[in-house]
């Protein structure tokens, strides 16, 4: 207990604190606590003046969002500590400054198959491939990811065992969050800030990378199928299905974020997997800490479509068997290279991954359709195998649901698709089912009266049979709520016409529209329609306002920045 004196010092200082405050104090005393408890003598050392954190610089790598979010949460907080922080996305920071830096923070999310993020590459790829000497550095790395996914936060996990390999100090290890990223994001910069003066937490890389996160709280939600309509006239080639979801939960989401859903793998391709492993379908094995029966892992767990190379190659270690280093579906794989004596079943289980989850956007605005009911828009995947069509998992599955069936669904945020203030002037580009998010942003904002304009690109193959939801957004237009309509099918003509060759005439709106504070939002395919975009885009800027290609590239980096330009690209 303490002192009169003492006592009402301390609860003089508690009710002047601010909440940030207050979480300083907690994990400074209890750093003071475990020194006490070590035998050590506590010295009282302002987290300013910790040599870990000195000079510190803040890098986030992000897709949605949501590292940039984290990271600026965190260079905040580091500030009303008094430390000096500098805050930067890794797309911009000068890789040269590297070996300068005292303390690096790095805040990097994992995209696909355990990449990261496209704006983080050049810093991954540049610490990855160089032999730098970085003994002067001290370091943390908090990665974001999802767990359904086989190579959670791999790309978090890369960095911080090269910068320990490289010579750099590790302050506290590696965290790793889930999509529900808060509560872990929280405690781990609380133990940043818990850091003693002088001393680094001298975790091992194996201690850094087998620290576990907080159990995700990902709310998985039980829907039924409503609705099913092909977009597409018969006469077109493609498939592209608006399907729509009810919940008997309220589901809790914004325009611009996505729907998680784990497809199912076929009956008949299951079947003949368990044939070509000699197994039994009702015998229980082991997969990811849980037991089910081989046909059910098979059905509803594991991944047999388009192994990646690292499965294959583990695949002919446990055959003892030359397997090329390519990508095939399991089938294919037991055929052509069969083991040549019995099989080990759980040893074959236990090196397959599961099925990861597709994201599609959603089409739906909680305004307009309350928060019940998702609506999806899924182009159904065709490509042809050694001469044999195939389709791809999830969208084959989604093509195929009908009304009345379940599906189990999560939803995906992405804090870097939002709408503007409701006065604000936006821009969407988005050809093909890049229309998703743009349906939801356009109802959302009829539904709520919002004031400022919009204008879409759209883009497709055939005027009559390719016309995504050509009835909705005539209806839009006829209203006033979509002010201008551009769009762009690139079949009807000798010629191919693309959205970019639509923004090119509309220059002078377009850049107008730019300088007055329009957010631009870009969806759909990656490559090559994104890149092509973002090439116009810079074109339309350099000739409008007469500068440079360099300087036009260096102002949408900005506007990206400042939140004024937004991509959500696959």
């Amino acid at each position: 207990m303490l002192a009169e004196l003492k006592l009402n010092t301390f609860r003089e200082l508690v009710k002047n604190a601010s909440r940030d405050e207050l979480i300083w104090m907690n994990g400074y005393l209890s750093a003071v606590v475990a020194d006490f408890s070590n035998g050590e003598t506590a010295e009282i050392t302002a987290v300013a003046s910790s040599p870990a954190l000195a000079n510190c610089t803040v890098v986030y790598g992000t897709e949605t969002g949501n590292s940039k979010k984290v990271a600026t949460d965190f260079s905040t907080r580091l500030k009303k500590q008094g430390v000096s922080v500098k805050l930067k996305s890794l797309e911009q920071y000068r890789i040269n400054d590297l070996s300068k830096e005292q303390c690096l923070l790095v805040v990097i999310s994992t995209q696909g198959d355990g990449e990261p993020p496209a704006g983080a590459k050049k810093f991954y790829d540049y610490i990855l491939q160089n032999n730098l000497q970085l003994g002067d550095l001290k370091y943390a790395v908090l990665a974001l990811g999802d767990s359904a996914y086989p190579l959670f936060c791999k790309a978090g996990e890369d960095v911080d065992i090269r910068l320990s390999s490289l010579g750099a100090e590790r302050i506290v290890p590696l965290r790793k969050c889930d999509t529900d990223y808060e509560a872990d994001a929280t405690q781990w910069l609380e133990e940043l800030l818990s850091t003693s003066s002088g001393k680094t937490a001298s975790a091992s890389v194996a201690t850094a990378t087998k620290t576990k996160s907080a159990k995700s709280g990902k709310k998985v939600f039980d829907g039924t199928v409503i609705a099913t309509v092909n977009l597409n006239d018969k006469e077109s080639g493609k498939e592209t299905y608006h399907i729509e979801i009810a919940s008997d939960e309220e589901v809790e989401y914004e325009p611009g974020d996505s729907i998680g859903i784990i497809a199912f793998n076929k009956p008949a391709s299951v079947g003949k997997i368990i044939e070509l492993l000699d197994a039994s379908a009702d015998q229980q094995f082991s997969f990811r800490d849980q037991s089910h029966s081989l046909e059910d892992l098979l059905t509803t767990k594991i991944n047999i479509q388009y192994l990646p190379e690292r499965v294959v190659q583990n695949y002919a270690k446990l055959v003892k068997k030359e397997i090329p280093s390519i990508r095939m579906d399991l089938a294919d794989l037991l055929r052509i290279y069969p083991s040549d004596k019995s099989m080990d079943v759980q040893q074959f289980v236990s090196i397959m991954e599961p099925i990861a989850p597709r994201l599609y956007s959603l089409s739906s605005s909680p305004a307009a359709h309350g928060n019940n009911e998702v609506h999806i828009t899924v182009s159904r995947s065709k490509f042809n195998v050694d001469g044999h069509q195939r389709f791809g998992l999830c969208s084959d599955y989604l093509s195929t649901l009908n009304e009345n069936d379940n599906i189990k669904f999560y939803i995906q945020k992405n804090n870097a698709f939002r709408l503007p203030e409701e006065s604000k002037d936006v821009i969407m580009i988005g050809p093909g089912t890049g229309i998703a998010p743009f349906r939801s942003f356009l109802l959302e904002r009829d539904a709520k009266g919002d004031s400022g304009r919009n204008w879409l690109f759209f883009g497709d193959q055939h005027f009559v049979s390719d016309f995504l939801y050509q009835t909705d957004l005539q209806a839009l237009f006829e209203t006033g709520v979509l002010t201008k309509l551009n769009t762009a099918f690139s079949r009807d003509q000798d010629h191919k016409v693309y959205v970019q060759h639509r923004m090119k005439e509309k220059a002078d709106e377009l850049y107008d529209w730019i300088q007055s504070g329009a957010n631009i939002y870009v969806c759909g395919a990656k490559e090559p329609m994104s890149v092509d975009v973002e090439n116009t885009l810079i074109s339309i800027i350099a000739e409008k306002a007469d500068i440079s290609i360099d300087a036009a590239t260096e102002y949408v980096h900005q506007l990206h920045e400042s939140g004024q330009y937004h991509k959500d690209v696959y």
